[in-house]
């Protein structure tokens, strides 16, 4: 298995080396070359398994002769063992034909505990065989970077950078942040929104003498081994409501396009997915794109939603890849424009291709805070914001297929939005009971490449 870049000028490289090297030389993202097929009968032998059996059928075929059976086995139950329910990802009904896809239960109450700790161990058995030392730097809206910590923390061959913006992360989200001890992890408070920290990182991937300095590496959803994590949790859903023989839908509330591109891969595995619907709150610049063409930016509004508060969707660059033929010189004058410009507009065969792919909807904030009340009185379920917004968004598109929204985080990680909403506080899981009394370590920093740059250098581990 080898992957290339969406802007078709970088190294095409392995599943390890693309893992380990994150964003392209060229500024593009890994993507597979090819997509690796299921057929119906191995699709439907993931019925009854554990979640990590269905996760090395799924994965197994993109990680090539990086790691050999054993090995992947192993890290797959590394990766799991923390999490809070036996069934990693289990279903709730929501109505007749509604179900929410509860993704909350890793250590970190978040969706992206399913991808980071897998890539956590990916790292550490690839670092340990190597011998070789990387610096982590990522970017988070809230859920990224506690999940980041939490899987590299105290690695003694990983030193770990998130940017968060400074006073735009829910308090929770924060503290999961700020509160590690190990000597290796440093949370930095930016002085601006998510937007802003993902193009720092991505700057520095591009400052080629410091990537190079430092052994940079992401872990953000520009990473391949991010999204491929993502790709399971559709098998299992899907066949838990009688795939292959029965097709399913999903809406996924997303911000970078991520969670429901890992959809997109699954459909094109074979996974029989009727509809995929993306879900936004007002930074709704998906769905204006998918409705329109033009994916112009605006402006960050701060929400009771905030990992989704982005207006530069890095992973919609997969998508555009696909729909462009995978022509690299095509989508990078997009991405150009987009940086130079604030915008670009896709064209109209590209656009058709998309729509052909994808529904959308958005959802206000007046209209997430009333989903969270509704459904809670209907059925005793507390949705975070983020899942309120894909539940809002499914109940329009229901009709005959059944629908699973994911629920990507933990109410407890937005209490007063909840509570605003419900008049009830979720608690937060015994295991975390304390978070509120430990004590935090951060960084304020400025938007400042140079001033971001020192300071990775001068206290990351030698």
């Amino acid at each position: 298995m080898r992957y290339v870049s969406t802007r078709g000028a970088a190294p095409v490289l392995s599943f390890e080396e693309a893992m380990l090297t994150g964003l392209a030389r060229d500024g593009g993202l890994y993507v597979p070359e090819t997509i690796p097929q299921m057929a119906a009968d191995d699709i439907a032998a993931l019925a009854g398994v554990s979640y990590e059996e269905a996760a090395f059928a799924v994965m197994r075929p993109y990680i090539g002769d990086a790691f050999s059976d054993a090995e992947f086995r192993a890290i797959i139950a590394r990766a799991y063992a923390g999490f809070g329910h036996a069934a990693r990802a289990p279903l709730v009904q929501l109505a007749s034909n509604h179900f929410l896809l509860e993704l909350f239960h890793g250590p970190t109450l978040a969706f992206k505990d399913f991808a980071m700790q897998l890539i956590g161990q990916l790292f550490q058995a690839s670092l340990a065989r190597s011998g070789k030392r990387v610096t982590i730097v990522g970017a988070t809206s809230g859920d990224t970077g506690s999940a980041a910590i939490e899987a590299f923390r105290g690695l003694s061959n990983v030193d770990v950078f998130i940017l968060f913006p400074h006073g735009r992360v829910s308090e929770v989200q924060r503290r999961q942040m700020t509160t590690p001890s190990e000597d290796n992890v440093h949370a930095l408070a930016l002085d601006g929104d998510f937007d802003d920290c993902q193009a720092a990182v991505k700057d520095m991937f591009n400052d080629f003498a410091f990537r190079d300095a430092v052994g940079l590496a992401g872990v953000n959803s520009i990473n391949w081994a991010r999204v491929l994590a993502q790709v399971v949790y559709y098998f299992t859903a899907a066949v838990s409501l009688g795939a292959p023989h029965r097709l399913v839908s999903f809406t996924v509330p997303t911000g970078n396009f991520g969670d429901i591109f890992a959809g997109y891969i699954a459909r094109r595995m074979g996974l029989p997915i009727d509809r995929l619907v993306v879900a936004t709150n007002q930074n709704d610049i998906l769905h204006r794109a998918l409705s329109s063409g033009g994916y112009v930016t605006q402006g960050v509004q701060p929400s009771i939603s905030p990992s989704m508060d982005i207006q530069v969707s890095s992973n919609f660059e997969r998508a555009l890849f696909d729909v462009y033929d995978r022509d690299g010189a095509a989508v990078a004058q997009l991405m150009d424009e987009l940086k130079t410009t604030g915008g670009f507009k896709i064209s109209q065969g590209a656009l058709q291709r998309l729509q052909g792919l994808f529904a959308s909807g958005r959802a206000s904030e007046a209209e997430t805070g009333a989903t969270i009340r509704d459904i809670f009185a209907e059925t005793g379920q507390l949705l975070c914001p983020h899942s309120a917004v894909g539940a809002k968004v499914a109940r329009e598109h229901l009709g005959q297929v059944p629908m699973v929204t994911l629920a990507t985080a933990h109410p407890a990680k937005f209490p007063g939005a909840v509570e605003a909403a419900t008049a009830k506080r979720p608690p937060l899981p015994n295991r975390m009971a304390d978070l509120y009394d430990r004590p935090e370590r951060m960084t304020r920093i400025a938007n400042d490449l140079a001033v971001i740059e020192a300071t990775i250098k001068e206290r990351r581990r030698a």
